[in-house]
């Protein structure tokens, strides 16, 4: 019979002993066994509403999965990433709409409209995963560990000392479902930016640890720094005509 989290949780004798069926599965697979695996596994144990919907036919092979999907997640973070172009066509009709508005526009301009929304939207479709990897990277100096390959549900970075952290980009990001999930749940949330007044909330971190490493300017550095490393990390159509217009700039 399969097994999931809350089997396992459930017949272990005590948090140590739930710990140790992943140390045991880490180590059959030459993998250490993490501070920050240690760190999200006591998570799940102490929140078990928040564990991970996984199953297998043995609590091995669980913790064997679990450690897979993490790693995976983390090896290919998006600053290692090959992000694949939008896979479906634009609707011909956003340009009709356009056109029937701004009646003085050419077909050249239109065709440039298409692709510079296509071009933002693959952009606003990594910037999440931007910010984490920049969070990850701060705040492990803080006792925070990245919960890559979702290792704990509806929870984005688990602290040493037990504290829970869902992080979003802007204030309207988030869904209902994904808000209701902190109902009775020991998670904070934070966001980078209001989306009403375009106020940043780095000072939320800068004080809690007496720092002025959270900015705006130093997270622009982040993915400048990125994109520089990886250009890939942003998927670019080739017939996208705002990629000719750049590298005839250059």
């Amino acid at each position: 019979m399969p097994v999931d989290f809350d089997v396992i949780i459930s017949t272990s004798s005590s948090e140590e002993d739930f710990l140790q069926i992943f140390q045991d599965a880490f180590s059959q697979q030459d993998q250490l066994f993490l501070e920050a695996h240690r760190t999200i596994l006591i998570a799940c144990y102490r929140n078990p509403g928040l564990s991970p919907s996984l199953k297998a036919n043995t609590p091995e092979i669980l913790a064997k999965t679990w450690l897979n999907k993490y790693s995976n997640s983390y090896e290919n973070r998006i600053s290692r990433r090959i992000s694949q172009p939008p896979r479906t066509v634009a609707d011909p009709i956003v340009t009709t709409i356009i056109n029937a508005r701004l009646i003085g526009l050419t077909a050249e301009h239109l065709e440039q409209i298409k692709y510079a929304h296509r071009l933002s939207m693959s952009a606003e479709n990594i910037q999440g995963l931007l910010l984490e990897e920049f969070l990850a990277e701060q705040l492990s100096d803080y006792g925070w560990h990245c919960c890559w390959g979702e290792s704990i549900r509806h929870v984005d970075f688990c602290n040493v000392d037990g504290a829970l952290l869902q992080v979003k980009n802007r204030s309207n990001s988030e869904n209902s479902s994904s808000s209701r999930v902190r109902i009775n749940q020991p998670i904070e949330k934070w966001y980078r930016a209001d989306a009403r007044t375009g106020f940043y909330r780095w000072s939320y971190f800068n004080e809690k640890y007496d720092t002025d490493r959270f900015s705006e300017e130093n997270f622009v550095i982040f993915v400048q720094q990125v994109l520089r490393g990886n250009p890939d990390t942003l998927a670019v159509e080739r017939n996208n005509p705002w990629q000719d217009l750049s590298d005839s700039l250059n």
